[in-house]
């Protein structure tokens, strides 16, 4: 039995006097036999129990997969591994499904293959035959591909190398595209390919997979026209201080990468940005348009307010009411600063607790109150490492900044004051983290802002022990700053898609809160919705059929008022209302599913910076239009991908996120927001990836 010693893979061999026969290839993707006294060893006898003319009487063989020894002819070896019933032996009860199946297709295919052909009968001589070829000889498997388990290892530690040699992330193991390129070249037998060149993927195949790129994106661009289309513009400083702005659009299937432009020895003032955005609006949409701010940097502008007010001239109020919070973020940040930058420190706070303290970069949307919410996660470890031993043997480092750390994490006190600032900053914390997303929330964004100040403003009254009836003068001030973020960031636009939210007009709505009213009797968003709908239909005869088919809606005039319409107004979403029931109104049928789509900030293009540094770390001296290329096609197949069932289960899932590893955390570890996460995935929400954290500056956002 020497061959059966070689092959690790056997299973199943024969014994006898005269020859020894192995199946070999458990692991392959050919199952053979070859015979070790064949004068032409080894040899091809049979492929999978087909039948072997040099085995037509029982042999004694042994299987080793259950050991079991019988003798027999071939039939019943493939009844026994083919777990074929009826035959006169047991099946294999070792043998998996999975190898079961492969079994059963490979002998499928060698069975067809081992089928005699059709020959025809001899003709008369004197009759004249038509030249025909002479019929192939049939094709064998080549008994190599089973003993290739060497060239395979060969191929791994080659591909390993390539891994390692240029550093790149383990986790491109997982990308889809590199998968399918060695499985095609695997079973494209390619005698003689090489990869491609240098200069081919900088020049012809860069340009290639743009056009089919474009060739993709093409559909989506049609739909723009029907169902409108978000423009969303984001300015970044990259690690060689180049300003960059990116332009992306979002509609209703994904976002899209448009371009990137290299704003360097540019004056960027508003007149620079106008001319950019209206060369985009022209050359890539070529529709009407109208703008809003986006609704994540004003909220977040507002944390900055209230979380780090500054004690200079005409802020002297601001600072005395929320000095405090600054104080506590402060000392928030001392304590991590101090376990973090010290290895020894960090290796006593890493045995008492698994998950990690963060550093939040500032740029970071509410990146105070992150820091915040992972230290009152990690309170109990933080206490008990500070009264542990090991903490004491240590702290003579320095024992003054040791001292106050261990005061500050011991003190109850301090700890009530960092869940006040989290209770009642967290309504705008969960608005924030509704609106930063791609998420078709624009018809969301009025209601939710007046629901967050007086979930705020509950709060505060609570915790203050303040009537309703009276005033408070900590909340007078935070509602002073949300209220000015809110004038700068509010829009008619927002206006308009709320007063075309069926919803907000169902009794459902109304009776949640008292005094509620419906949008058409509002006095504010009346105005502004006028306003809009004026920039939107500037013809008066228009103009006014949009006037009597509101006013239709908003009164449950007409078809509108059947009482399927009026249920389904709570009970379905915008949309879907506005498709079923929308059709006697046909002008305000069209504006409402367009607005319903769309979303509010300008997340997506503030999340692709993280992309853009293929381009600046090794291929700075990349020529511009070279460089915008691979960023598009880069950017867009991955945005791609991600509507593809492969993205969100298998070995490719999340194949797209940056990092080698990635720990699930659970509901009450919280999510942690990275600058490269797409948070409008709820599987990378659960996810915790170490970022370095570039941010943006400039952000606006483009409704069409």
């Amino acid at each position: 039995m020497v061959l059966q010693a070689i092959f690790n893979d056997a299973f199943f061999s024969t014994t006898g006097s005269s020859s020894t026969t192995l199946f070999i290839g458990s692991s392959a993707s050919t199952l053979v036999a070859v015979d070790s006294c064949h004068h032409r060893f080894p040899s091809l006898l049979f492929l999978v129990c087909g039948k072997d003319r040099r085995w037509g009487c029982n042999r004694l063989w042994s299987c080793n997969f259950c050991e079991k020894v019988v003798k027999s002819s071939h039939s019943r070896v493939k009844a026994h591994l083919l777990k074929i019933c009826g035959s006169g032996i047991a099946t294999c009860l070792k043998v998996t499904d999975a190898y079961l199946v492969d079994l059963r297709r490979v002998y499928e295919e060698d069975e067809n293959k081992l089928k005699s052909k059709n020959v025809p009968l001899p003709t008369d001589k004197r009759t004249p035959t038509p030249l025909t070829l002479p019929p192939k000889r049939r094709k064998t498997s080549n008994i190599e591909s089973a003993f290739n388990i060497e060239d395979m290892n060969h191929l791994r530690a080659e591909i390993a190398r390539m891994f390692y040699s240029t550093s790149l992330s383990f986790h491109l193991a997982r990308n889809p595209y590199f998968v399918s390129s060695y499985s095609f070249a695997a079973n494209c037998n390619l005698s003689g390919f090489l990869p491609p060149s240098y200069n081919a993927l900088r020049t012809s195949l860069l340009q290639q997979e743009r056009s089919h790129i474009e060739r993709l994106l093409q559909p989506i661009k049609s739909l723009w026209s029907l169902k409108g289309v978000t423009l969303v513009a984001d300015g970044w400083t990259d690690a060689q201080r180049r300003p960059l702005i990116n332009f992306m659009a979002i509609s209703e299937e994904g976002p899209m990468f448009l371009k990137a432009i290299d704003g360097s020895k540019e004056y960027k003032d508003k007149h620079y940005m106008f001319d950019l955005l209206k060369d985009v609006i022209k050359e890539k949409l070529n529709f009407l348009i109208f703008w809003t701010p986006c609704v994540v940097h004003a909220l977040n502008l507002g944390v900055k307010n209230i979380c780090a007010a500054k004690n200079v001239d005409g802020n002297e109020n601001v600072f005395n009411k929320c000095g405090l919070i600054a104080e506590v973020i402060g000392d928030a940040s001392f304590i991590k600063v101090f376990i973090m930058t010290h290895s020894m420190r960090l290796a006593i706070f890493n045995e008492f607790s698994s998950l990690k303290l963060l550093s939040i970069a500032e740029t970071r949307f509410a990146s105070m109150i992150v820091m915040l919410k992972r230290l009152k996660l990690l309170k109990r470890c933080l206490q008990n490492m500070v009264i542990s031993d090991h903490w004491n043997s240590y702290r003579e480092d320095d024992v003054r900044k040791a001292a106050h750390v261990k005061e500050l994490i011991l003190n109850d006190i301090w700890w009530d004051k960092v869940d006040y600032i989290l209770s009642f900053m967290d309504p705008i914390y969960s608005m924030i983290r509704i609106c930063d997303t791609d998420a078709s929330n624009l018809h969301l964004v009025y209601e939710m802002w007046d629901s967050m100040i007086e979930k705020v403003k509950t709060t505060i009254y609570r915790h203050d022990e303040v009537l309703e009836n009276e005033v408070s003068s900590f909340f007078k001030v935070i509602h002073e700053i949300l209220n000015s973020r809110w004038s700068k960031s509010c829009n008619p636009l927002h206006c308009l898609a709320h007063s075309l939210n069926p919803r907000y007009y169902s009794d459902n709505w109304l009776n949640k809160v008292p005094n509620r009213v419906p949008p058409h009797r509002d006095d504010e968003l009346s105005s502004q919705r006028i306003k809009c709908l004026k920039r939107y239909f500037p013809h008066v005869n228009v103009r006014t059929k949009v006037y009597e088919e509101f006013s239709k809606f908003s009164s449950c005039a007409g078809d509108f008022g059947s009482f399927d319409s009026i249920e389904d107004r709570w009970a379905l979403d915008p949309k879907t209302w506005w498709v079923m029931h929308g059709s006697s109104t046909p002008i305000l049928q069209k504006l409402a599913l367009k607005l319903l789509v769309q979303p509010c900030s300008s997340s997506c293009c503030e999340r692709n910076w993280s992309t853009y540094s293929i381009h600046y770390l090794k291929r700075n001296k990349m020529d511009p239009k070279r460089a915008e290329d691979l960023v598009f096609v880069h950017s867009n197949l991955r945005l791609l991908s991600r509507k593809k069932e492969g993205y969100k289960k298998g070995e490719t899932r999340l194949w797209d996120i940056n990092g080698d590893v990635h720990d699930p955390l659970d509901d009450s570890a919280g999510v942690l927001e990275m600058e490269d996460l797409s948070l409008d995935e709820p599987d990378l929400e659960a996810m915790l990836f170490l970022d370095d954290g570039n941010g943006g500056e400039e952000n606006e956002t483009i409704r069409v």
